[in-house]
């Protein structure tokens, strides 16, 4: 396997930072990660957005172009001939000389194996809550060290997730988006604290006669009235919650609009794929 770091691609074994990277001594950086299916990057044009978004807000040299980028991961995947994988974009701190200062970056770019069943049937899963904003919650920051932490908890309460909130308002996951269900069935995700996921943009780019979708913030008192909640990402698509902090959501299994969600999703992706191929 092939990697890209800093202007040549060299195999995966071989690639090395030296210990005086930002990302090392301080964990200063950014990423973004996107799926490959059938050889069809996904989304790619969202992702190099975002990452070119959370470049700026870090104050971080962009490594090229939009399409100077999409030049490299298209070589990378020449490379590899992976058909379906998972690309990270990392771009870290540098190599700077007061371990503090960020200096010219490191740009690296990973390719891994990565094959996601197209289950119609949205898993179900228990989550807990904690209190936390990520540090500039607008960028995808390779800062985790809350979410990593929190892992053991998270276990030791057998559940899958956590949510995080602050007075009183729930905001995202560590790696994932949050949205409600409500009575009258308008989906709801969180407008401030939380990163744009892609598949989030996706979900909120559906439009259906049974249900309205909108932006707003979300409260406990929100979550206890609700009749169902899901999160969203790239690798989990979309997954049913049904318990939050030990209380069920709604009547505690998948709901039907959840249901419908993860089967528009899915045919959207695979159009998505066809047209893309059809492209090339």
């Amino acid at each position: 396997m092939y990697v890209y770091l800093n202007d040549q691609f060299v195999e995966s074994e071989k690639a090395t930072l030296h210990i005086s990277d930002l990302a090392i001594q301080r964990g200063y950086g950014i990423f973004d990660f996107f799926r490959v299916r059938d050889h069809v990057l996904l989304y790619v044009d969202d992702h190099l957005d975002r990452f070119l978004i959370s470049a700026s807000i870090m104050h971080l040299t962009a490594p090229g172009t939009k399409e100077q980028l999409l030049c490299i991961i298209h070589d990378l995947l020449q490379k590899n001939s992976l058909p379906d994988s998972g690309i990270r974009m990392i771009l870290t701190g540098g190599y700077s000389p007061d371990a503090y200062q960020p200096v010219t970056p490191n740009f690296i770019v990973i390719q891994s194996p990565l094959v996601i069943a197209d289950s119609s049937v949205p898993k179900s899963i228990s989550i807990i809550t904690h209190e936390f904003v990520r540090d500039i919650p607008e960028a995808k920051t390779i800062n985790y060290t809350i979410g990593i932490w929190l892992l053991k908890k998270i276990k030791e309460q057998q559940a899958d997730d956590v949510l995080y909130h602050s007075n009183g308002i729930v905001t995202e996951f560590p790696r994932c988006n949050f949205f409600i269900v409500t009575q009258d069935n308008t989906i709801i995700t969180p407008d401030k604290n939380a990163l744009k996921g892609v598949t989030r943009k996706r979900i909120l780019e559906l439009v259906g006669s049974s249900f309205t979708i909108k932006e707003a913030p979300v409260t406990f008192d929100d979550i206890r009235e609700a009749k169902e909640a899901f999160l969203t990402s790239s690798t989990k698509r979309i997954q049913a919650i049904v318990k939050i902090d030990g209380q069920a959501v709604g009547n505690g299994i998948p709901g039907k609009i959840t249901s419908e969600l993860l089967h528009r999703l899915l045919e959207t992706e695979k159009e998505f794929v066809l047209l893309n191929k059809q492209k090339h």
